[in-house]
Formats: structure tokens, sequence, C-alpha cells
């Protein structure tokens, strides 16, 4: 059935004729009544009502915060203890880590030097080497310590540092009596870095050790062992004179190992490599070697580190 149109509600006092109805309803000077709404009409209406809008941001915001609070209440759970161990023990039987002794000698790896010494070759001919050992940055400044007998009677220096760069050097000082020297490179490479020094008031028999340098001019080369003993006593066949307090050491080192670092696992210096104890005249590793403790090397540099 089809729908009346709907009117306004206002009622008229009397029913007025068919033929002049419209004109008394809608007289030519007043506005025309408007139609009541539609329900579509009064839907975009409401939708449309800044009331509205703010009611739409309203829920949502709640919306937000309610699917927000879910998600961190159903998020990922807290790691234990037991997932940590799980995870570094998966990773022990997976990976290949570096050893101790890789590490402490990649830490020491950039202070390490080469020390070369000369004499004056013949008329006409160039200097000749007089002997090859190791020594170890101790001073961002250049500074070296090495053993006395690398460099006695060397009239003439060179050192090479990690990197290649190569430099005269002087010696600046020394302590005959711990068979030390220290030397100043002339010309030092960018970046130059010095090695990290240890207290040895905490060092214990059998604690672990490598030695860095160049034994029979190879090298630099690494060799690990532990700390043997403290305290030892050695005459020096080189100065003659008697060397006390020193760090007694298995790691081998051999003839041109001498004035480089005994150092701990952690990196840091701990000696310069000295001497090694051997009855026989084949100057090789027998398994005892010595130590200055570096705060007497470091002392020699007029550096005491602790």
């Amino acid at each position: 059935m089809r729908r009346t149109a709907l009117y306004s509600r206002s009622t008229p006092s009397r029913a007025p004729e068919p033929s002049d109805a419209l004109a008394e309803s809608h007289p030519v000077d007043a506005p025309p009544v408007e139609l009541a709404p539609s329900r579509r009409q009064r839907v975009l209406r409401a939708l449309n009502h800044p009331r509205t809008l703010w009611l739409a941001i309203g829920t949502l915001g709640v919306m937000l915060a309610l699917s927000l609070s879910m998600s961190l209440r159903n998020g990922p759970r807290q790691l234990t203890q037991d997932d940590i161990n799980a995870a570094v023990m998966h990773t022990l039987t997976t990976q290949v880590l570096p050893s101790p002794a890789a590490s402490a000698a990649a830490t020491v790896a950039p202070s390490i030097v080469r020390v070369e010494g000369y004499v004056a070759g013949k008329k006409g001919k160039p200097d000749v080497e007089q002997g090859v050992g190791s020594g170890v940055v101790i001073i961002e400044d250049g500074t070296i310590l090495t053993n006395l007998h690398v460099v006695q009677g060397a009239e003439t220096l060179k050192v090479t540092f990690a990197d290649g760069f190569e430099s005269p050097a002087v010696v600046v000082n020394y302590q005959a009596e711990n068979d030390l020297a220290v030397l100043r490179a002339q010309k030092i490479p960018d970046d130059l870095q010095p090695a990290t020094m240890r207290s040895t008031n905490d060092l214990q028999p059998g604690d672990q050790v490598v030695a860095v340098g160049f034994p029979f001019s190879i090298g630099p080369s690494v060799s690990a062992g532990v700390v043997s003993g403290l305290g030892r006593g050695f005459k020096s066949p080189q100065g003659g004179q008697m060397m006390r307090n020193l760090i007694q050491f298995d790691a081998a080192a051999n003839p041109g190992n001498s004035g480089g670092p005994l150092v701990t696992m952690d990196g840091q210096v701990v000696g310069i490599v000295t001497a090694i104890l051997n009855p026989t005249s084949a100057r090789t590793f027998i398994g005892i070697g010595f130590a200055v403790p570096i705060e007497n090397a470091a002392a020699a540099a007029g550096q005491p580190p602790f």
C-alpha cells in the first residue's frame, strides 16, 4: 500500500475546502512547510553532528587502550635464568670460541714491537745487525720497555711497530740491576696503542700467562703457559748481576723473546721476559723462564703504574 506523505504535526482548526487548502496552509508570503525528515536523513544528520564525532573518537580510544592492554598481557613471557643458561649452553656447543690465550695475545698485539740493534759496517758497507729482541709500548708517545742486553753494544736502534711502521729509537733510561732498558721511538704511527699494565700483587702460581715476542727473529709469536713461581732469583749470564723477585713461568721463551711482555689472560702486562734457565750452551727453552715484575719495569721508565 502506498505510504501517505507526512506533513507538519500542527492540525488546522477547520477542514479547509479542497480548492483553498493549499493556499490557507501555505500563504504566499509564508515559508513552505517542511517535510519531516526520513530515517536516512536523521541518520546522516546524527553522523555529521560534532557530538557524534567526539563520541566516535572516544570509543576508538577506549578500544585502542583495551587492545594494547590485551597485547601486553598476552605478550612474550619474561626470560628466566633457565632460558639464559640454555642459550649459553647452545652457544658453547655450536660455536667455536677463541681460547683465552688467543684473546690475551690479540689484546696486547697492537703494543708489541720488534727491536733491532746495529753496529757500523766496515768502510763503505751497510750497518750490521747485532741482534733482534722484543719490546712493548707502555706510553703512547712511543716509550718502549725492553731488556738492556737486547740493546747493549748497539750503535743504532730500529723498532718496528705492530702495523709495520719503522722508526729509529734511542735509549732514554736503563736499570742494569733488572736488565731493563727504556727506549723512545723518534717517529710513531698514528693511533699508537700502549699496553695496559697490571699489578703483580694478586698473581699466583698456576695463573695462566702468554709470552709474546720474536724468538729466533720469528714473530710476533705467542706461547702459553702458567706462572710456576714467584720471588725467584737468577744470575744473568750476560751482565753477571743477580736479579731478584722474578716471575717464573713455563710458557716457551727463546732468544729473541727477551724484552717482550708476559701477559695475563685479560691481556694485561705483568712482566718483561728477561731470561731462560738453561744449564747447557744450546740457549734453548727447557721449561723455566723468568720475567721482571712490571712494577720494576715501569719504575725504570719513570712511570710507577700502581
